[in-house]
């Protein structure tokens, strides 16, 4: 079956070939110095794919199995913007405001001094619970009356509103309890009905892993120990904890998916004939809502939108690249991808690898390969 993206070549939708061929040199060289086993790119325009690429290993356990084109990645956070368009949707039907209080659909959730907290805040990680949810037992995965009394659970680590600090897990659960309350269904069918498959992309998306997929995945992995090898982690490679779907870091893609599901964004919420937001949406949840306030996580300035966050004009940005425009919008997955859309050229490009690197590595390499991206871009439109 054709991919949603019809191929294109890279100049004709406007790229540097020569810049392109340098990126994919430095992918290369970075699996050739062992930083990580495998990755896979996607870069798109005008809704059309420039770029497909897969490099390395998807396993090296018990033996390498090189990555294809069908490998599915862990996305990491880039799943939040996925468990967020679900929320987008039920906005734009009117089921929900994004100036809700979330006890207003759920009133258990207004526990522990929770009342008066707003969709807009969690999703804007204001909440003031950002390290809840960490550890949600295996018996909630499934059980979702347990889950929706778990998340109503959380507790206060500080005033809602009063300190802009990253949510990790914690406000994404929120929003799959919420979809669930408002859309009487399991939140991971909702954002495959609703998100996933009228934008073409079954088979490529997940957001809960079928068992029949997990032979597709790429292993995920930490940097290596005095063997020089990356080790393999334990969690992340559990087939239970892939089906669970967890929201905020669960989701599992192609990068030419993400690259296709940014191509929506960056065309005001249409890909190809279908129209699945109003321009006016996307211009809202890819606004920057913190301004230059920094994110206490992070510990710079996020720019944060409802879902994605954006460039701005900082000085530093996380992945998206120190070269974009101001309104370059995305999200990234910790120590291991970013997926992102330039409203401005119409250019969405996805980066995902199978190892988690931490900082300053990471976030430098991210700043190498996105400017790449922004360096080959040859016109403006």
């Amino acid at each position: 079956m054709a991919f949603v993206l019809e191929t294109a070549e890279p100049a004709k939708l406007g790229f540097r070939p020569e810049m392109l061929i340098r990126l994919t040199g430095i992918i290369e060289a970075q699996i050739a110095e062992g930083r990580y086993p495998g990755a896979q790119i996607a870069l798109a325009r005008h809704g059309k794919l420039a770029l497909f690429k897969s490099f390395g290993s998807a396993r090296i356990e018990p033996h390498k199995v090189p990555a294809k084109d069908d490998t599915l990645w862990l996305l990491y956070s880039n799943t939040k913007v996925i468990t967020a368009a679900a929320i987008w949707t039920l906005v734009e039907e009117g089921a929900l405001s994004f100036h809700d209080k979330i006890a207003d659909h759920i009133p258990a959730f207004g526990s522990h001094g929770k009342g008066e907290i707003t969709l807009l805040q969690v999703l804007t990680h204001h909440g003031g619970f950002p390290g809840a949810g960490m550890d949600m037992p295996r018996s909630a995965w499934e059980d979702h009356i347990e889950l929706k009394s778990r998340v109503c659970g959380f507790t206060l680590e500080w005033t809602p509103g009063s300190r802009l600090e990253y949510h990790r897990l914690a406000a994404h659960w929120v929003c799959a309890i919420l979809i669930e309350a408002v859309a009487k269904q399991d939140y991971r069918d909702f954002i495959r009905q609703r998100i996933v498959k009228p934008l073409g992309l079954e088979g490529e998306v997940f957001v809960g892993l079928p068992a029949s997929e997990n032979a597709r995945c790429a292993e995920m992995h930490v940097p290596a120990d005095d063997d020089g090898k990356p080790q393999r982690m334990i969690h992340e490679n559990d087939p239970l904890w892939r089906q669970a779907g967890v929201p905020g870091g669960g989701g599992f893609a192609t990068a030419r998916a993400m690259a296709a599901f940014y191509q929506m964004m960056a065309g005001g919420g249409r890909l190809g004939a279908t129209r699945l937001f109003s321009p006016r949406l996307v211009q809202y949840v890819t606004r920057n809502f913190t301004g230059d306030r920094v994110d206490h996580y992070m510990g710079m300035p996020m720019h944060r939108g409802l879902g994605p966050h954006s460039r701005g004009t900082t000085a530093q940005i996380r992945g998206l690249g120190s070269l974009a425009s101001p309104t370059t919008f995305g999200h990234g997955g910790v120590g291991s991808s970013y997926c992102w859309a330039d409203p401005e050229t119409g250019v969405s490009f996805a980066y995902i690898t199978n190892n988690r690197v931490p900082d300053p590595w990471h976030s430098r390499r991210l700043d190498i390969v996105s400017n790449l991206v922004h360096a080959a871009i040859e016109d403006a439109k």
